[in-house]
């Protein structure tokens, strides 16, 4: 693990994008759900319960990847679109004030949150895709603030 005691704590902020590629009709009753319709997805509410799998995933990032600091989060935001007929965006931005940045706990929120939406989908949709999932921008840090350079795919 890298020794971090000589750097200075400060703000630190991230965010992270995915999306999951689904079928039209899975979208349709992501949709339909967000509107208090019954629908065939018999596990509940996929972006409710995908949001709180991104948080708790952020929270417990240290835990998941090797080497990586445990951190006090100061906050966490996930935020599920969904987008034209087959597509959910997953958004995370995670915020700290530390020695080490939150780039890592940003991208385990999106990716944890879009494993969930598959989780939750699978029984109408075997086709589904997790794509995409990358940092779009991180604030604060000796190296500074950074953005995505390339576009989205």
């Amino acid at each position: 693990m890298v020794d971090v005691t000589s750097k200075s704590e400060s703000d630190r902020r991230a965010v992270a994008r995915g999306r999951v590629m689904v079928n039209p009709s899975t979208l349709a009753m992501v949709r339909d759900q967000l509107s208090g319709a019954d629908t065939t997805l018999r596990k509940g509410d996929v972006l409710g319960v995908a949001r709180l799998a991104g948080i708790l995933a952020a929270k417990r990032t240290a835990d998941l990847i090797p080497l990586c600091h445990p951190l006090p989060i100061s906050g966490v935001q996930v935020s599920l679109c969904p987008e034209g007929d087959e597509s959910i965006v997953i958004e995370a931005s995670v915020r700290t004030v530390s020695r080490t940045g939150v780039e890592m706990e940003a991208l385990t929120a999106v990716s944890v949150a879009a494993l969930t939406v598959y989780d939750m989908c699978k029984s109408v949709d075997r086709d589904m895709r997790i794509m995409d999932i990358h940092l779009v921008e991180k604030h604060g840090g000796s190296h500074g603030d950074a953005q995505a350079s390339r576009s989205e795919l």
